[in-house]
């Protein structure tokens, strides 16, 4: 399993972009930016979309990619695919003809730029060659992380969350789980702010580890610019090499 890192931040800096995975090139795991990371030759090879929660930093990306299919005239529909409040969020809040085109409509109702797909919660479904497990976890709006597999190595994929139980331990089950990707928003000055947006904090991780699944690296993303170095130093001190903070632009391999 390939997993490109197009956006490894919880906000927009400097060359640092919102959270966003290329796994084989084909499907993503949030679409916080797109179109500042790939080229159209890229973004059309897209055709799943696996979004998290409707956040605007996970999500900002999908309505220019949509856009970027509708001009390149693909011929092929993007699958946007969450739970189903996730999806009802998406299609009433961005592509609403309000603040984005209906592409669900466009150019044509039969031939559409993009659908949606909604998921069974705990269920193990497939998705673009791959197998997709959505599990809930605890933020402030609905919100799932994912656990993703092709059959030989596999992902946790957190979402934005606080401590939380059920995905640690469904990801426990997980063959070949070659990584954990952890968000971490705030360093630990700011864990009473960190607790009521339902984030986590370097020393909120430290409490978690022992849930996570034993030996298997835990990769960092979904820092707010602004704190990124504090965080990498509280973050050393939690559980020495096992954990690492995610490079924007790099693909790992599983």
């Amino acid at each position: 399993m390939k997993i490109r890192v197009l956006g490894a931040y919880g906000a927009e800096g400097l060359a640092q972009r919102p959270s966003a995975f290329l796994i084989n090139d084909s499907l993503l795991i949030d679409g916080g930016t797109v179109g500042s990371a790939l080229s159209s030759m890229e973004q059309v090879q897209i055709e799943h979309a696996l979004v998290s929660h409707s956040h605007l930093d996970h999500v900002a990306g999908l309505a220019y990619l949509t856009e970027t299919l509708a001009l390149c005239e693909v011929g092929k529909p993007l699958t946007i695919t969450s739970l189903e409040p996730v999806v009802k969020a998406l299609r009433t809040s961005i592509f609403n003809d309000t603040v984005w085109p209906d592409f669900t409509k466009l150019p044509s109702v039969d031939a559409p730029v993009l659908r949606f797909r909604e998921l069974t919660e705990d269920v193990e479904q497939p998705i673009g060659g791959l197998m997709v497990t959505p599990v809930a976890v605890t933020h402030t709006v609905p919100t799932s992380g994912f656990i993703v597999h092709d059959g030989v190595s596999g992902v946790v994929y957190s979402g934005d969350t606080g401590p939380t139980e059920a995905l640690w331990k469904a990801a426990r089950h997980v063959r070949g789980l070659g990584a954990i990707i952890l968000e971490c928003a705030f360093p630990n000055r700011m864990e009473s702010l960190a607790k009521i947006a339902k984030h986590m904090t370097p020393e909120l991780i430290r409490r978690e580890i022992d849930k996570l699944p034993a030996d298997v690296p835990v990769m960092i993303f979904h820092v707010k610019p602004q704190f990124y170095d504090e965080i990498g130093d509280q973050l050393a001190e939690v559980s020495g090499s096992r954990i690492t903070m995610l490079e924007q632009d790099k693909t790992y391999v599983l």
